[in-house]
């Protein structure tokens, strides 16, 4: 519990009054009431990991996504159950049903594909009752599990391929293996000294018919911001890497060699169902020299088969399509020569391997990292995509797509000022996305409000402040473009330089802002800062290079996730013209008032914890130009502390404002509130976090799943808190009228009536709800009518009343809620309550007249009162 009332209660202290009775700690429980609703869309999933069968039952299954925790299914598909919600972490990498006890899952933390923007874990754990409770089981330094197998007899023992951290050398690695259910764990495979802190286990598979018999793979890889190594390149020269064979359980073990290649990096293992002598193996090799990263055969690596348990290896295809980000192969349970490769598409033999087609990739999303093949029914597939979950009934030949859960992985998000507002967003392989805060509808939020404005990943968008109908979005490496919603038409419009002039670098996730003083002016940053005018079809460059300008660290080949040396976060000042901020992912920070006349170097004022590191954001101060606010993190030097620090002076000194912030949870973005200064927004690697001090403590805001938070926007008009999750969509905070209202005075109130928002009322439309079926997304919107929110600082025993009446005098509405410590919340859906009618009178669903309403809170002998103002839709009848 975080005591921000102790503190703020004690700053507003009047010397005259007798001393207040002892403050309640401002903690998630006194805020519970203040929820996010989930908007979606969910037209998309994020970056499925894993997925597992239900051995007894194939209708069940589970679905581990990167970011976006563990979901599961009991009706084939039809509808999900989020199950891993508030555990520590949330991103998986691994998730195993026990064949001999389908009620014993297993699910291992941290995504093991190799992509910049993979989340980490915290180990392994355990469920005995089909994911509705879960036990921490340990291996809390593996940070990525790349497989889980059971023992096919024995739910209690288990191995676990642990890769390790992907930033750098760390213990944790290995193949590790319990007995006992995870209460204890032995290291029996692991790279020798001095390469265990670099190589990990990244798969692992058994001999159903026989689990003293195993397969493993070990790989070393190692990323920084600005590159990306694996196998011998990763341990100094040396070949530590390769498939291993055990034959009594994980005792012992002898490398694998005979017809394999050398210099291995990633490996992926299959044994065959029905016939265990059969094994095939996906394996990447430098032997020859690397691959670009769009090549799909590879000159020494590909697909290997051994029909003789591994002793020996023929290789049937040099097919290896980006092995860092996905290196899966499967066999059908049936068909030993039926085989899968998983890559940019979904590659399948029927030789055994020699000869592959893609003709089962129609209508799905590229990206496949993992497949399940049905044992019960061959033709049955379950395909996750960076798209997220596909099924088939004809062996690939038609997909459906189980669009049902919300797992997008969003980076950027913006509002606009329309009635109802709308929110667009960009995310991780799957474009950008325009949609409704609200409808006005009983069907809620559905996939098919949602427009998709093109791009690959997508980022920042901009909402034209002229035409309505007109954004600008951003694709990866600065590739922003314009789209016209009426028209359909989208050009492109990122800068560029001459020819023969210095090429500009754009981060993956470049900056673009729009200017709040002058409409119709646009920012874009890459290692310079450009002015984008005339609908972005004029560019000026208005800073020099900002970056380190380290040329060993901006050459790096590949998608461009790697370029280095840029601008990542730019931010204008919504008080003062001209005066903007700029940080880099090489640590530098800068400065200019007057529109990038000149820039300031803020480097060497930086906190030293932030110096040469990721700056993720900077804020500048809602009210103040000389207040900013900046995030940085520095997970990718191996330091996972929340770092967010406060300038009060223009950047010249700074204050640690991290305090009570979760010990391992990297700040991603800072926001403060533009009503209320000091009030703050931290999106997190692990959740949402708010503090109404300025950074002197923070308290668990929204009652989110564990899931990062990579952008925040206050809506101007509004006051609504919109989130942008990685992992789950987006989120939106209704009215933060309470928390911009509790100040040290109102909490020392018993009750307090905070000053409602103004009320729009209309009828919704019926849609089609009723008779559409489950399986089908709904995104929330918000309650109906008026959102009314009190403060209760502690149990009295006395009920909370709220008494409404009209601009007349007359009772329109009662309503009564719990006397719960804390803000609470009551919605009014603008028609008169049971108590102020008579029993059949008809009105009763009837919206009431515009106008000015008095609402009057009772507690015991407290009275409070607020003005409430109604707004009704024009053309609607009123009582």
């Amino acid at each position: 519990a975080s005591p921000v009332l102790v503190a703020i209660l004690a700053a507003g202290a009047a010397p005259q009054a007798p001393e207040p009775p002892p403050a309640p700690a401002l903690d998630a429980a006194r805020l519970s009431a203040l929820k996010a609703r989930p908007v979606g869309p969910a037209i998309f999933g994020g970056r499925v990991s894993d997925i597992a069968l239900d051995p007894a039952d194939p209708a069940t299954f589970y679905v581990g996504f990167g970011r976006g925790g563990l979901m599961k299914t009991t009706d084939n598909g039809g509808t999900f159950s989020a199950v891993f919600e508030r555990q520590k972490v949330v991103s998986i990498g691994a998730v195993a049903v026990a064949p001999s006890d389908p009620r014993v899952v297993w699910v291992g933390t941290g995504e093991a594909n190799d992509r910049n923007s993979s989340g980490w874990g915290d180990g392994v754990y355990r469920s005995t009752d089909g994911g509705e409770t879960w036990e921490y089981v340990g291996l809390e330094h593996s940070r990525a599990i790349a497989r889980i197998v059971v023992h096919p007899n024995d739910p209690a023992t288990a191995w676990v391929a642990a890769v390790g951290d992907l930033w750098g050398p760390r213990p944790g690695r290995g193949l590790f293996k319990t007995a006992d259910g995870g209460k204890s764990w032995s290291l029996v495979l692991a790279a020798p000294a001095p390469y265990r802190d670099r190589v990990g286990c990244g798969d692992v598979a058994v001999d159903p018919t026989d689990p003293s018999v195993l397969y493993a793979a070990l790989y070393a890889r190692r990323r920084t911001p600005w590159s990306f190594v694996w196998g011998a390149d990763a341990t100094g020269g040396e070949d530590v890497g390769g498939i291993f064979k055990s034959t009594d359980g994980g005792a012992t073990w002898r490398k694998l060699t005979k017809g394999l290649p050398g210099r291995t990096g990633r490996i992926g293992l299959a044994v065959h169902a029905a016939n265990p002598r059969i094994v095939y193996a996906i394996v990447q090799s430098d032997e020859g020299g690397q691959d670009p990263i769009d090549a799909i055969r590879s000159r020494s690596g590909g697909v290997f088969r051994s029909e003789d348990g591994g002793e020996s290896w023929t290789r049937t295809s040099p097919l290896n399509p980006r092995p860092f980000y996905f290196s899966q192969i499967r066999v059908d349970p049936a068909d030993p020569d039926r085989v899968y490769v998983l890559g940019f598409a979904l590659h399948v033999s029927d030789d055994g391997g020699r000869t592959w087609r893609e003709d089962l990739f129609k209508k799905v999303h590229p990206d496949a990292h993992a497949l399940v093949v049905d044992p019960t029914r061959p033709s049955r597939l379950l395909l996750g995509t960076d798209g997220g979950v596909y099924q088939s009934f004809d062996g690939g030949k038609t997909w459906a797509h189980l669009n049902r859960v919300a797992t997008g992985e969003f980076y950027r998000v913006s509002v606009d000022l329309s009635e109802p507002y709308r929110i667009c967003g960009g995310l991780q392989d799957n474009m950008s996305w325009v949609g409704p805060s609200r409808t006005w509808t009983k069907d809620g939020i559905l996939n098919q409000h949602w427009t998709n404005l093109g791009g690959g990943d997508g980022f920042q968008c901009v909402f034209d402040p002229e035409d309505p109908d007109v954004l600008y979005a951003e694709s990866q490496e600065g590739e922003i473009f314009r789209m016209n919603l009426r028209t359909g038409e989208r050009k492109v419009q990122r800068p560029e330089p001459a020819e023969g002039r210095p090429r500009f670098r754009f981060h993956w996730a470049s900056p673009l802002v729009a200017s709040r003083h002058k409409p119709g002016v646009m920012y874009l940053a890459g290692n310079v800062v450009f002015r984008l005018t005339e609908r972005g079809e004029k560019w000026k460059a208005i800073s020099p290079d900002l970056s380190a300008r380290d040329p060993e660290r901006t050459t790096a080949a590949g998608s461009g996730a790697e370029t280095y040396g840029v601008v990542y976060t730019l931010a204008e000042s919504p008080v003062r013209a001209g005066l903007l901020w700029a940080g880099t992912d090489d640590g530098r920070l800068w400065m200019t008032e007057d529109e990038g006349g000149t820039w300031k170097d803020l480097t060497p004022s930086l906190p030293k914890e932030a110096r040469g590191e990721w700056i993720a954001r900077i804020e500048p101060g809602a009210s103040d130009p000389q207040v900013a606010y900046l995030a940085v993190a520095a997970y990718r030097s191996g330091n996972d502390a929340p770092l967010v620090w406060r300038t009060d002076d223009g950047g010249r000194h700074w204050k640690n404002i991290a305090s009570d912030l979760p010990a391992h949870g990297p700040v991603h973005v800072v926001r403060e509130d533009p009503a209320r200064p000091g009030l703050l927004y931290a999106g997190t690697e692990f959740g949402l976090f708010t503090s109404l001090d300025a950074g002197g403590h923070w308290v668990p805001l929204g009652g989110l799943p564990t899931v990062a938070v990579h952008d925040l926007v206050v809506h101007p008009r509004e006051g609504d808190l919109v989130i942008a999750t990685h992992g789950r969509s987006i989120y939106v905070l209704d009215d933060l009228t309470p928390l911009r209202g509790l100040t040290p005075e109102v909490a020392r109130e018993p009750v307090h009536l905070f000053p409602p928002r103004p009320a729009f009322g209309r009828y919704l439309l019926p849609g089609f709800a009723d008779w559409e079926g489950a399986a089908v997304y709904r995104g929330e919107n918000p309650p109906e009518g008026a959102i009314l929110d009190v403060w209760v600082r502690e149990f009295t025993g006395d009920p909370v009343k709220l008494a409404i009446k009209n601009p007349d005098g007359q009772p329109v509405a009662e309503l009564t809620l719990p006397a719960t410590p804390g803000i609470v919340r009551a919605s009014w859906n603008l028609r008169p309550t049971k108590e102020t009618m008579v029993s059949y009178g008809g009105l009763g669903e009837r919206l009431v007249r515009p106008g000015d309403y008095e609402v009057t809170l009772t507690s015991g002998k407290i009275t409070r009162k607020q003005k409430l103002q109604v707004r009704i839709a024009e053309g609607i009848e009123t009582r």
